[in-house]
């Protein structure tokens, strides 16, 4: 699945089941994802309509079944972490504007409330591209 044909294709509720699989970090079946979304008014129909949209999309997979009452049920899980969807997302929104990649470092950076660990990452993380080049 190339998650950069994600960041176009997902509805806004399609997006929100995927951040709560993510937040749950284990398979969820549909019922699992309507009681974990009470401010949510979804009905079964409508989740079930949603997962199959995901399905189709790639973004989930069936993880397995389990038993709910008399009956079996799918599970489900993201194909794609959290991680790398924000990270594809991040790279088409740079993308998508004028800024360098310098300027884009430089606005990041000059905010003040920027750590000085999170700027030794940083710099950690350009040196390591340095000796790789």
């Amino acid at each position: 699945m190339k998650v950069g044909i994600l960041i176009n294709n997902l509805t806004k509720n399609e997006l929100e089941i995927l951040k709560l699989m993510w937040t749950q970090n284990r398979p969820l079946t549909r019922t699992e994802i309507i009681n974990l979304s009470p401010e949510r008014s979804w009905k079964a129909s409508s989740i079930h309509v949603l997962l199959n949209k995901l399905l189709e999309k790639e973004a989930i997979i069936v993880d397995g079944f389990t038993k709910t009452g008399k009956n079996y049920g799918r599970t489900y899980s993201p194909s794609v972490s959290r991680e790398e969807y924000e990270k594809a997302l991040l790279k088409q929104q740079f993308k998508n504007t004028n800024l360098s990649l310098g300027e884009l470092f430089s606005t990041l950076v000059e905010d003040e409330d920027i750590d000085d660990s999170v700027i030794d990452e940083l710099q950690d993380l350009l040196n390591k591209r340095r000796r790789k080049a």
